[in-house]
């Protein structure tokens, strides 16, 4: 236990798990921007820990004693989102029954966090760009100009560049945003990653529920490998929060997991039918395959993934596909490894 709290702690940057490469250089990035006051787009699909890593940038800045302000943008209409980014005065609208200050004066000095900035109106992009470029606002109702000096990090999981060429963002406001830009990979490019967070999440929710869950049987972990996120980091998190509540035991079983997951994917399950026990030989031979097919076939980058030399993982291959009545073209494979290399 005293070895994986500590592994947790060598691995965890500002409440974010990772230790896979693509993860470390999104760290070192992070570390580097967060000592320049400038804006920052941060880029990755749902669920992938855009607001985490925004919260770390800015507890890394000059102005971590500052505020920081957080925004979904797409969870408010043009008319709220204005009202709550730049305040409004009494009698603005219906129901403006006193004056208040938006995010944009609260985090004055700080830090704003405009999350989904891509949902966005183009009219409400055309204010944010004139707080960029002039550092100023106005409440909504009123005539005063205020100024104020903030640090922006948006965030989208969208292609900000193709919606630029849609004709739906603007291009101006994209490259006041993009001057530094961070992409966060989702979690089947950081598949190394799943049983870390494991942990970091067991001893989140442990000490939430007042468990003690030592962790997951291996059953319950070939079907987190297997499984293909496609909520990210978010989704296992909340299969792990869900878990510690079910169980009843030490481990962390299959029963205890959601239903989708006790099935395999791809397909409907039939009445009363769970998830099927794998031998560790086929639990190998599906976890190589999967790497491979994230590494687009590049042999050595998935031998790196799976910590095992190239040779060694030819050799699993060799065996798997002799296994399979099929013949292993050694010569072939070898040249088109060096052709992906």
């Amino acid at each position: 236990r005293e070895l994986e709290e500590q592994l947790l702690k060598d691995h965890e940057f500002h409440g974010i798990v990772g230790k896979s490469p693509v993860m470390l250089e999104v760290f070192d990035l992070a570390r580097k921007v967060a000592r320049h006051y400038t804006n920052v787009l941060l880029v990755g699909a749902t669920g992938t820990g855009k607001e985490l890593l925004a919260r770390a940038i800015h507890e890394l800045s000059p102005v971590r004693e500052q505020r920081m302000a957080i925004c979904n943008c797409s969870a408010l209409v043009d008319t709220l989102l204005e009202s709550q980014l730049f305040g409004h005065v009494r009698g603005a609208f219906t129901g403006a029954t006193d004056t208040r200050p938006g995010l944009f004066e609260y985090a004055n000095s700080g830090t704003v966090f405009l999350d989904e900035v891509s949902e966005t109106s183009l009219a409400m992009q055309a204010k944010l760009l004139r707080v960029i470029q002039n550092r100023e606002i106005q409440r909504v109702g009123s005539p005063e100009v205020r100024h104020v000096d903030v640090r922006m990090i948006a965030a989208t999981n969208r292609d900000l560049r193709a919606e630029v060429h849609a004709g739906r963002f603007r291009e101006d406001l994209y490259y006041r945003l993009s001057s530094i830009q961070i992409k966060i990979p989702p979690l089947t490019s950081r598949f190394e990653d799943i049983p870390l967070l494991v942990q970091f999440f067991l001893k989140k929710y442990n000490e939430a529920y007042g468990k003690q869950i030592a962790g997951l049987s291996r059953r319950a972990q070939t079907v987190l490998l297997q499984h293909g996120w496609p909520g990210n980091v978010r989704e296992l998190e909340n299969v792990i929060s869900s878990a510690c509540i079910t169980t009843t035991g030490e481990f962390i079983d299959i029963a205890d997991l959601p239903e989708h997951l006790q099935k395999p994917e791809g397909r409907a399950a039939e009445p009363g039918e769970f998830w099927r026990p794998l031998s560790l030989d086929e639990v190998r031979k599906r976890h190589i395959r999967r790497v491979l097919e994230m590494c687009q076939g590049n042999r050595l980058r998935a031998a790196q993934i799976l910590g095992i030399g190239r040779t060694s993982l030819y050799r699993y291959l060799k065996r798997d596909a002799a296994a399979n009545g099929a013949p292993y073209k050694n010569a072939d494979v070898a040249r088109q490894s060096a052709e992906r290399l």
